[in-house]
């Protein structure tokens, strides 16, 4: 971070969100490291000491970083050579993949996560532009299994496999 150079540019918006969220998420791990249950037969260093320094780490850094930027040191403007600088947020794709990733959450219990993960991972490629659409559906289909396969078949985690797989062993947690 430099602030040669930067004279009298406005503050960017982006580095307070980022350093006050960075500053929040201490103080909501502080918070929730005091209601962690210790046993009795925990030494010195409980099961609370891992968050509370780490939430601690975190709003030392997040005010650190607030105060650097609000002085003027702001981070260095990307330096790709495909950036372009003036290019703005394309903000109907972002609405368009939260909306996504919100049905994607509201298809896991009825539908299972290979679906859910279906839908998530087409709808994405066909609001990045995929061409043609139905190669995003021929990857994406298969992806969804495979990881379901992989995460619940071989790895055991619970995924719900949904009522098209459900009673399938490798598809079961």
């Amino acid at each position: 971070m430099s602030a040669q150079g930067q004279v009298g540019r406005a503050v960017p918006v982006g580095e307070l969100v980022f350093a006050a969220g960075i500053a929040g998420l201490g103080v909501f791990a502080l918070a929730r490291a005091g209601s962690i249950v210790e046993p009795v037969t925990a030494g010195v260093l409980g099961p609370r000491v891992l968050p509370y320094i780490v939430g601690t780490a975190l709003v030392i850094l997040g005010l650190a970083t607030l105060i650097r930027v609000l002085r003027g040191h702001f981070g260095e403007a990307e330096k790709g050579e495909d950036i372009d600088p003036h290019a703005h947020t394309h903000w109907p794709t972002v609405v368009i993949l939260v909306a996504l990733l919100a049905l994607h959450a509201a298809l896991i219990v009825p539908l299972g996560w290979p679906v859910a993960a279906a839908v998530l991972f087409v709808g994405a490629a066909w609001t990045f532009g995929a061409k043609p659409r139905h190669r995003a559906v021929l990857i994406g289909v298969p992806l969804a299994l495979v990881l379901q396969a992989a995460f619940a078949g071989g790895l055991g985690l619970s995924l719900p496999p949904g009522p098209l797989l459900e009673g399938v062993p490798i598809f079961s947690g």
